[in-house]
């Protein structure tokens, strides 16, 4: 078998899990006025993760969740959701796809190659076991993804929520494999210089 360390696959497979926290976009959703006063004190995001040997075996990677904070000092107690959620749209890939990082990679150009590989929707899972909100004062948030969410996918899932919340609540504990990617046994190996990279976009938005 070949390790990772050593073989081109496994460079490329470094590549994607480091490409995803460049492409973490964090999307305030509040009334202007209000920006100062609730907004992510650290965002999310995504960790590198580890590297493996393509082998033609259906393999899990694990990785640790970043802490983050929101803070909400509007004095509304009106409540707050976090989602998160692959994005779509011109130059974005809401699951991870093949892509040339610079301006040529042999016959393709910068940007997602058009029919290029891609993973599957949901090969990247957050679970949220054994994390907490701490910090703040009035309700304590609550994390939602005991059960595993997808980060990949096109459609917003809820990954945090509070209801009377204020002031600053950070996260701990997150697990050594609260991040999972799974990966196929389909995977294939992309042209030098390509990796696999996906959009990921943070959403922090008023509601209970």
């Amino acid at each position: 078998m070949k390790r990772a360390p050593v073989t081109a696959h496994s460079r490329r497979l470094r590549a994607l899990a480091a490409a995803a926290p460049a492409a973490v976009v964090v999307q305030l959703v509040a009334a202007p006025a209000a920006l100062a006063a609730f907004a992510f004190g650290t965002s999310p995001k995504l960790p590198t993760l580890p590297s493996v040997a393509i082998n033609g075996k259906a393999q899990k990677l694990g990785a640790t969740m970043a802490n983050f904070s929101v803070t909400d000092t509007r004095g509304t107690k009106s409540g707050w959701n976090v989602t998160v959620e692959g994005q779509t749209g011109a130059g974005k890939s809401a699951v991870f796809a093949q892509y040339c990082p610079k301006a040529k990679c042999g016959t393709d150009g910068e940007g997602y190659v058009a029919g290029g590989r891609t993973l599957p929707a949901g090969s990247l899972k957050l679970n949220s076991t054994g994390a907490k909100f701490s910090g703040g004062t009035g309700s304590t948030p609550s994390l939602s993804c005991s059960t595993g969410c997808a980060v990949d996918s096109a459609s917003a899932v809820k990954i945090a929520s509070a209801s009377t919340s204020e002031f600053t609540w950070t996260t701990t504990g997150f697990g050594s494999e609260s991040l999972l990617l799974s990966v196929p046994t389909t995977l294939r190996a992309l042209p030098a210089e390509e990796v696999y990279r996906v959009n990921v976009l943070w959403t922090l938005s008023t509601g209970p």
